[in-house]
């Protein structure tokens, strides 16, 4: 197993291009191309619920959010993060008289969301309209990370298919599994790293201006008494 992603398409060490092999195939490519199988597999897995704390005032919440700075009250926060990792592997064949293997890749990559963790503020009692209403904004957050990762699945898939299931994979003998673990590592993680992080643009459009204006109105405006009366405590 290894953490971390990759997207060569022809290196001096690993190639899937014939690296400079004649048009017409010599024995040890056909040797190669006709019979050892390409096998790519991304599969996520689905969360199952989310935990809720509600242990912690507003303003501990707002300071683990980073918004202190800005002055933007949080009430809830939904924590989790992306996570990814790849098993590999695959069947090598050696020809002696280049000094060359071929390998047929195995990818195995497996992608999910952390267990999800839903802060409400301590000050919004459960079973409240209030903290309902702050529930159910963090439960849009939860939903897009949950489309997100599906979005994710399909692209990466995608991509790992078009680089792997083509041709096999040529380098010096004794070097192709470390070669495609290099690949991996140093390419594929980082591609699947920017893929999550490409659904933080569906979690920013969740708490805009509006909706913490609509939060506000709310229930009669309880979560906005409730705030007032704390701050005046404080």
């Amino acid at each position: 197993m290894m953490p971390r992603a990759a997207i060569v398409i022809c290196t001096g060490l690993l190639a899937s291009c014939g690296m400079a092999w004649a048009a017409e195939r010599t024995p040890f490519q056909v040797r190669c191309e006709d019979t050892i199988a390409k096998t790519v597999s991304v599969l996520s897995s689905k969360q199952n619920g989310y935990t809720i704390n509600n242990q912690l005032p507003y303003r501990a919440i707002t300071a683990k959010a980073g918004n202190m700075d800005n002055r933007m009250a949080t009430l809830g926060l939904t924590v989790t993060r992306g996570q990814y990792s790849a098993s590999l592997g695959g069947p090598i064949l050696q020809d002696p008289a280049s000094g060359y293997e071929c390998i047929a890749p195995q990818v195995d990559v497996k992608l999910n969301y952390s267990p999800v963790l839903i802060y409400v503020g301590s000050e919004f009692a459960p079973g409240t309209c209030s903290y309902k209403a702050i529930l159910e904004h963090e439960q849009r957050h939860l939903q897009a990370y949950m489309e997100n990762l599906a979005r994710v699945e399909k692209v990466v898939r995608e991509a790992l298919n078009k680089r792997f299931e083509g041709k096999p994979l040529y380098a010096p003998s004794g070097t192709a599994m470390s070669a495609l673990e290099h690949e991996v590592n140093g390419t594929w993680f980082p591609f699947i790293r920017d893929e999550f992080e490409k659904g933080k643009a569906k979690q920013d459009a969740i708490d805009t201006p509006e909706e913490y204006a609509r939060l506000g109105k709310t229930c009669d405006g309880e979560i906005a008494d409730i705030l007032l009366k704390r701050r005046k405590n404080n």
